[in-house]
């Protein structure tokens, strides 16, 4: 199921209204993008040969590591790669879902998580 970007787009923005607002509040210098598909550039780099295993990416740096001079640098940038996820859906409501998995996720590595950690929190 294919949507169109302004639908993918107001998923995404549900799922961070979902958020506990103390998160919410707390979000700053950070965009999310809609891409429709990772780039060969983007795949290398993450080390990954097909383009539907990457669903999301944070690039930015993350809370915890933000010093005094944080004040001037560029905002943060989460972006979500609509083919790859719209691919492991059936339907709109797995498309959602799948969405906020990947928000979630990335937000984690905003809030400083590493790979492991937010792995950990999923299953548990």
């Amino acid at each position: 199921m294919l949507l169109k970007k302004h639908e993918f787009e107001e998923i995404i923005n549900d799922a961070i209204k979902e958020l506990p607002r103390v998160l919410r509040e707390k979000m700053e210098n950070v965009e999310i993008i809609i891409e429709e598909w990772p780039s060969k550039e983007v795949l290398d780099e993450m080390g990954m040969s097909s383009r539907y295993g990457l669903l999301g990416l944070y690039r930015g740096i993350p809370m915890p590591e933000r010093g005094t001079n944080y004040n001037f640098a560029l905002p943060d940038a989460i972006t979500l790669y609509q083919g790859p996820i719209e691919s492991m859906a059936k339907d709109k409501n797995e498309i959602k879902k799948r969405i906020k998995e990947v928000v979630y996720h990335e937000i984690g590595h905003y809030y400083g998580f590493s790979e492991e950690e937010l792995e950990g929190l999923e299953e548990g």
